[in-house]
């Protein structure tokens, strides 16, 4: 788990002269409490860069099996973004969101090797030569349960060296080599800068909805709401896209 607390110093006179947006922009930043998926931090610390002086935002970045833990725990938060559908319908089956959770983007998986892929590595099919080291996140979380679905329509079997309980960890041990190749998603590659991407066609690739809702725990569900709507808007879909996403 990776907590990050932004505090935002600057103050303006307008949102447009903050970060972009538009309307009135506080004195002091509105605080908001996010809980978003791990693979959402790139695009998420842009996002609160880019509107430094609109909010004061503490995420919490982890896999999202463990954020919908953690909510089912008591913790609190403002926002939850999760990296697909069915742990964001847990958590609302649990009565802990406030409204409709909206679709945020969307993500395909990419093959993560090695710079120079020293491997050879070009298919799903290859994860499953001898003596390669293939790393994947867990099936209990998005990733990993993406990851064996495009095995599965691949027709490939793979003997994982770990099972990471977050899609960081996976691109971590490439990075590092400390693993051939895994599975992850187009926008950690395209964010990473330390591995390079082998594609997976659109025939064994899997489309990841991410989601984004308000929570009735927070103590600034209003703040929380603003965050939500700039970050479905247009500026926060730009930064979203850049990062490797789709666009909802």
């Amino acid at each position: 788990m990776v907590v990050v607390t932004l505090l935002v110093l600057t103050a303006c006179s307008t949102r447009e002269g903050c970060g972009g947006g538009s309307g009135a922009c506080a004195l002091n930043p509105e605080p908001v409490t996010v809980f978003a998926a791990a693979s959402l931090q790139p695009a998420f610390d842009a996002f609160a860069q880019r509107y430094r002086g609109v909010f004061n935002v503490t995420f919490n970045y982890a896999g999202t099996q463990t954020l919908t833990a953690q909510l089912q725990q008591g913790a609190q938060a403002d926002v939850f973004a999760s990296a697909d559908t069915a742990h964001m319908t847990t958590v609302q089956s649990a009565g802990l969101i406030a409204g409709t959770p909206n679709v945020l983007a969307h993500n395909k998986l990419e093959i993560a090797v090695e710079r120079g892929n020293p491997k050879n590595i070009h298919t799903l099919a290859d994860l499953a030569r001898p003596g390669l080291v293939v790393v994947l996140a867990d099936p209990s979380v998005p990733a990993g349960k993406y990851a064996k679905q495009a095995l599965a329509k691949a027709g490939v079997s793979v003997n994982p060296a770990s099972l990471e309980t977050q899609v960081t960890g996976v691109l971590s041990k490439v990075a590092l080599g400390e693993a051939d190749a895994g599975i992850v998603y187009v926008s950690d590659i395209v964010t990473s800068g330390k591995v390079e991407g082998v594609a997976i066609p659109d025939a064994q690739n899997v489309i990841a909805d991410y989601m984004i809702a308000l929570l009735q725990s927070g103590a600034h569900v209003q703040n929380g709401d603003h965050f939500m709507q700039y970050v479905l808007a247009s500026d926060g879909q730009k930064i979203l896209k850049d990062a490797g996403f789709e666009p909802a």
